[in-house]
């Protein structure tokens, strides 16, 4: 069981239970998956590309990516349908509470002038979404051996939330949030 998983069963989901007046904790909001994915928009003409996003993503998450097609021709951005347009990686269970944990404690305070992740990122049903500038920040990456930075979308899928419930765990879990 990873680390911040036993937290959650044995630390929060009774703090969660008190602070939210639920009984049952099937009620409770809980962590369903995560989704990694780097659009890489010079897939199509760089091969190279492609090839780095899938190595660094799969170094990243602990798991092989899956490669994103256009579903669309779009001629003004040369692109057809099927071409490779980035990866994309769903984490659930085990690897999914390690990432978080990565992600939370060591990945975050490597960002470079980090003033706290916005509160207000949160959809109607209570997913957190955000985005990452670069791959670097996660100490899996070597930055000597990385010829290209590239950005990631990190979607946070929240059972049984709404935004005030999934920002009350995401909290509980350590998300360090910028106070408005």
């Amino acid at each position: 069981m990873a680390r911040l998983q036993g937290r959650y069963r044995t630390e929060i989901v009774p703090r969660l239970m008190r602070d939210l007046g639920e009984k049952n904790p099937m009620a409770l909001p809980r962590l369903d998956k995560i989704t990694v994915s780097m659009g890489i928009g010079r897939a199509n003409e760089e091969k190279k590309r492609l090839e780095d996003g899938l190595r660094d993503l799969a170094a990243i998450t602990g798991q092989k990516p899956v490669v994103t097609r256009a579903r669309v021709s779009i001629a003004g951005f040369r692109l057809r349908e099927g071409m490779p347009v980035g990866c994309l990686v769903t984490l659930r269970g085990r690897r999914m509470y390690e990432f978080l944990d990565r992600l939370i404690n060591l990945a975050i305070p490597r960002i470079r002038d980090f003033r706290g992740l916005s509160p207000g990122a949160f959809d109607g049903n209570g997913n957190y979404n955000m985005g990452l500038a670069e791959q670097a920040v996660f100490p899996e990456i070597d930055s000597g051996k990385m010829e290209f930075t590239q950005g990631m979308n990190i979607a946070i899928t929240i059972r049984n939330g709404d935004k005030e419930r999934s920002s009350v765990l995401l909290r509980e879990f350590g998300m360090p949030f910028r106070k408005d």
